[in-house]
């Protein structure tokens, strides 16, 4: 006996989610309580796919010592039974015969257990039967009470727009009550129903609700495998083509740039209502604490506009119109959600042209007879560790990337079509006990017989991994509500967390089930009785679901899962919204093509926007190495004095806006020989001496003025 692999498993699974949460989430950014639950989502999943086959080999080992008690006691019973001189004892003395030979029997009947403990193979994993349904309720309740009662609650929440605690709570509840309201009324319809066949007690109404959940978890398991059993080798193999995989981002960054265009067209459309606002509220407003709370949502572009139109000298006490709260809620509510779709769009299209600018250098290193790879951006040559670059030589990248991965790439995808392939087929075939067509119960069935309980776990670990990414694959392949995504590099905001999280505590457990099903562990599918049960199965339930439509589940399930196979694996969902107007990526349609050669484009422009900005800086940090940092007019500082020489002040009828209209010419640039504001620089900005060849006049023939005049100096605009 041994804890040892359980807590390794434990360990591991809650390094990865840290790890996964650090990756895709800002954890400086984030509301504590939002990562912490987050986090717990996040880990309690993985734990149920990387302890349930530990389970799972207890189970089989369990099942081989109940085979062997059940038939050694049955000998040993039938030999206390029918031995001559125990018959002579029943007839002349019972009470002494049942005294003494229930203490023979019982320990005759331990030395059956132990010697079927024996002759069965213990597995490395083994721990006491009380730990892991201990571990499965814990589990499994804490996440079912995230996943549909907190976690809604604090997505509406961080969605709301009010400004009080009790306000946004109120808010979310009201947001929540259709959710909530749609699920009590399919419980609801479920308990009559049930109350009409059976009587109904506590341990029955928990049975409802794991089943209802497990109901909703299966129907939305199948849309999910249905399209990422297919998708997902597709996509491996796709990228194994330069060509396809280049014109596909080209689309998408084409599609893309249109919503990214509406994204941030609408949230200029409330950042200036948002403005207007703004300046109807005063700073002895009462609402003023709200207004800053929104304004704190919104760019320092907006924050310094609207500061600059709340100057002393403004006259507060002029009438105003009337706003109230419940407004400054709606734009509150309105800037959050637009401030997300903009930087949902924003990460996407940073995203998507780092993407094709590497497929892009991808295709150019193809033609380098020189066969060392180069990057168009230096910086992604360069490594944290200066070892790795001499280790992993450009020559070496290029064979890799150019040559070797696109035949991985390949290996890779027929692998797991096989994978998708023995999926697809024991999805069909596991309803039936014998014989045995399912594939995985067939393998794990062989390796039972042989106490390989390692190969058992290492399997069990990889078909339940491999089922789980095909769904989550599909949940972000699947655009939902056009606000959730998952980016790395700490760009997915919380919204996305939360939602990840709920899927994550939602899908597992009937994943999970319906892994137990291929391989013949639950006994409601194989209908026998004898089966140990695992004892995630006593816990969270079987693989059942509401009782009104149980009747043919074992035939519309398999049927629906290969019909979503089948349209996608022919684009049928792609053709039908391609005709619906719903753009989609088809090869041989002259829209698609002129979607990619606009992609193109824009790749071209980002392109060549972010040289242009390598150039001015790699001319500014010349520029600073040359004449050093006091060379640069605007780094050098300027005392109280100097700054009021050089500001023009500004009257109390003026605002900004008037300011900047009057201010044509530049006020940072003045003629003043002893100023020395371009000492730094002799010749930048002043072309010759003034006195020379009367070229200039000189300062004492010339009136002062207030407002600094003269010859700006050239090339200032190039980095523009």
């Amino acid at each position: 006996m041994s804890a040892g692999p359980l807590v390794v498993e434990i360990i591991f699974t809650c390094a990865l989610a840290a790890f996964l949460l650090h990756r895709y989430g800002d954890l400086k950014k984030q509301h504590l309580l939002i990562t912490i639950c987050c986090f717990i989502s996040w880990y309690f999943s993985l734990m149920i796919i990387f302890i349930l086959p530990l389970d799972v080999s207890l189970t089989f080992f369990r099942q081989c010592v109940s085979d062997h008690t059940t038939k050694s006691t049955t000998v040993a019973y039938t030999t206390l039974v029918t031995n001559s001189s125990h018959l002579y004892n029943i007839t002349t003395n019972p009470q002494a015969y049942v005294n003494n030979n229930e203490v023979a029997s019982s320990q005759k009947v331990s030395e059956y257990v132990d010697h079927a403990n024996n002759s069965c193979e213990q597995p490395a994993s083994y721990i006491p039967d009380q730990v892991l349904p201990i571990l499965w309720r814990i589990i499994y309740w804490t996440s079912q009470v995230l996943t549909w009662l907190i976690m809604p609650m604090m997505q509406s929440y961080a969605k709301t727009g009010d400004f009080t605690v009790l306000g946004k709570i109120k808010s979310a509840l009201i947001e929540n009550a259709i959710f909530y309201g749609t699920y009590l009324l399919i419980f609801g319809i479920c308990l009559i129903y049930v109350a009409a066949h059976v009587t109904i007690d506590g341990e029955k109404l928990k049975i409802i609700g794991v089943t209802a959940s497990n109901t909703w978890g299966l129907f939305v398991l199948v849309l999910m495998l249905g399209y990422g059993l297919v998708d997902v080798p597709r996509s491996l193999w796709n990228k194994s083509k330069k060509g396809y995989t280049l014109s596909n981002t080209y689309f998408k960054i084409a599609k893309l740039s249109t919503e990214k265009t509406e994204a941030e067209e609408a949230l200029e459309d409330v950042l200036e209502e948002t403005r207007r606002t703004a300046e109807k509220i005063r700073y002895n407003h009462p609402l003023r604490k709200h207004m800053d709370t929104i304004l704190t949502k919104c760019p320092e572009s907006t924050r310094q506009s609207v500061r600059g139109k709340n100057d002393d000298f403004e006259d507060f006490n002029q009438p105003q119109d009337i706003l109230c709260e419940s407004t400054l809620v709606k734009l509150h509510k309105k800037v959050i959600r637009r401030s997300q779709i903009q930087r949902r769009t924003s990460i996407l299209w940073a995203n998507l042209i780092n993407n094709a600018l590497e497929w892009e250098d991808i295709d150019a290193n193809m033609q380098n007879s020189e066969r060392k790879y180069r990057h168009s951006d230096l910086t992604k040559g360069v490594y944290y560790f200066p070892w790795i670059r001499k280790i992993y030589s450009p020559a070496i990248e290029w064979y890799w990337i150019c040559l070797v991965r696109p035949y991985v790439y390949m290996v890779g995808a027929g692998v797991l079509t096989i994978v998708s392939f023995m999926v697809v087929w024991s999805e069909c075939l596991f309803f039936i006990k014998e014989p045995v067509l399912s594939l995985f119960a067939v393998f794990i069935n062989l390796a039972r017989e042989n106490y390989d309980y390692v190969y058992i776990e290492l399997a069990s670990v990889l078909t339940i991994a491999y089922l789980c990414f095909c769904a989550y694959f599909s949940v972000f392949k699947i655009r939902v509500l056009n606000l959730y995504y998952i980016a790395p590099h700490h760009q997915t905001n919380e919204h996305s967390l939360i939602f990840i999280g709920m899927m994550l505590c939602r899908l597992t457990p009937p994943m999970c089930l319906n892994f137990l099903g291929l391989i013949h562990l639950d006994s409601h599918i194989i209908q026998d009785k004898k089966i140990e049960e695992t004892s995630y199965t006593r816990i969270m339930g079987h693989m059942d679901v509401i009782a009104i439509i149980s009747n043919g589940f074992n035939i519309y399930f398999p049927i629906l899962i290969v019909l979503l196979c089948i349209c996608t694996y022919f684009h049928l969902g792609n053709r039908i919204l391609s005709a619906m107007g719903f753009q989609q990526f088809i090869g041989d349609d002259d829209m698609t093509q002129e979607l990619i050669n606009e992609g193109k484009e824009l790749v071209a422009r980002e392109k060549r926007k972010m040289e242009r900005k390598n150039d001015a800086e790699a001319r500014r940090k010349t520029w600073t190495e040359r004449f050093g940092e006091a060379s640069s007019n605007k780094d050098v500082p300027l005392s109280a004095e100097r700054r009021e020489r050089y500001t023009v002040p500004r009257s109390p009828d003026e605002d900004d806006r008037s300011e900047l209209l009057k201010s044509i010419e530049p006020v940072d640039f003045r003629e003043d020989a002893e100023d020395g504001l371009y000492a730094g620089g002799q010749n930048y900005g002043r072309g010759m001496n003034r006195n020379e060849n009367g070229g200039y006049q000189s300062r004492l023939s010339r009136p002062t003025s207030s407002r600094p005049s003269g010859r700006a100096p050239k090339g200032i605009f190039d980095d523009v």
